[in-house]
């Protein structure tokens, strides 16, 4: 399948949710069977160059006309797992979240009026006919959420620096579904007792609910995808932000609140230079 373009698109992040294929209903699972025998799959850069290629075209292509039939595929242990990329999906989703995220001017002049309520229209149309869907990945931009972080371990991190232009750099974290879950549960009463609400309980409240909806059996890959080629090498081999979290959500389990802060407080210099080249010029 030829690349819409070479381009390396820096700034998105994803978690992921691989399943096995007994988890997949026939007649899907016969065909994630045959697309895990290919050998010209694409990638994820590949997914996000075509969608940002469909916004160059007057009108822009907000949301994929059909759904995609790509996915990402694993072997774990002997075990075929597949994450289907679901970008229609994903599009409609992602567009309810940019429309609370920019002014509406500037919503305007990047997808008009019209094409939102379309899409809109679509969405609610295919949701009466699709009422249980959910994708299997999450998309963040220039940063990794913490509330993903507690669903890894820093034993689990995976770092390559990368050789060339064709091997890059690859900073992920995969683990067993039910680890995930387990340290969900843990995170979110530490947090609980520790304090009433917030941003914080209410993102793992909801990446929790989200979890629930796989096979058991299945994998959980953190994966800073682009954000590798925005962040320097040296702060990237550094980047064990994963082990900041479990060290604070540790800390506020035994009630040190100067622990907790302490590491919050590296978790944020970390991300803070990394935030700062979104609105860079």
């Amino acid at each position: 399948m030829p690349k819409v373009t070479s381009v390396i698109v820096p700034y998105a992040t994803y978690l992921r949710v691989y399943e096995p294929l007994a988890a997949f209903p026939e007649p899907e699972r016969s065909h994630w069977a045959r697309y895990a025998r290919r050998t010209d799959r694409p990638s994820y850069q590949d997914e996000l160059r075509r969608a940002l290629a469909d916004l160059a075209p007057t009108p822009p292509v907000a949301v994929p006309v059909h759904e995609s039939q790509d996915a990402l595929v694993l072997d774990v242990d002997g075990v075929v797992c597949v994450c289907p990329w679901r970008t229609r999906l994903r599009g409609w989703l992602a567009l309810d979240e940019l429309s609370e995220e920019l002014p509406p001017p500037v919503m305007d002049a990047v997808l008009p009026p019209v094409l939102r309520r379309q899409a809109s229209q679509d969405y609610e149309r295919w949701l009466a006919i699709n009422p249980d869907a959910r994708p299997w990945i999450r998309t963040a931009t220039w940063q990794v959420p913490i509330n993903w972080f507690v669903l890894v371990s820093d034993e689990e991190r995976e770092y390559d620096k990368g050789a060339s232009v064709d091997s890059p750099p690859v900073l992920r974290y995969r683990t067993p579904m039910v680890q995930a879950r387990r340290r969900v549960a843990r995170g979110l009463r530490a947090l609980k007792e520790a304090m009433d609400e917030g941003p914080l309980i209410d993102g793992l409240v909801d990446v929790g609910r989200w979890l629930e909806e796989f096979h058991p059996r299945s994998l959980v890959e953190l994966d800073y995808g682009g954000l590798v080629h925005a962040v320097p090498a040296g702060a990237l081999e550094a980047d064990h932000s994963a082990a900041d979290v479990a060290e604070g959500i540790a800390a506020l389990r035994r009630g040190d609140g100067a622990a907790a802060g302490k590491a919050y407080a590296r978790l944020v210099e970390r991300w803070r230079s990394v935030r700062d080249l979104r609105s860079a010029n």
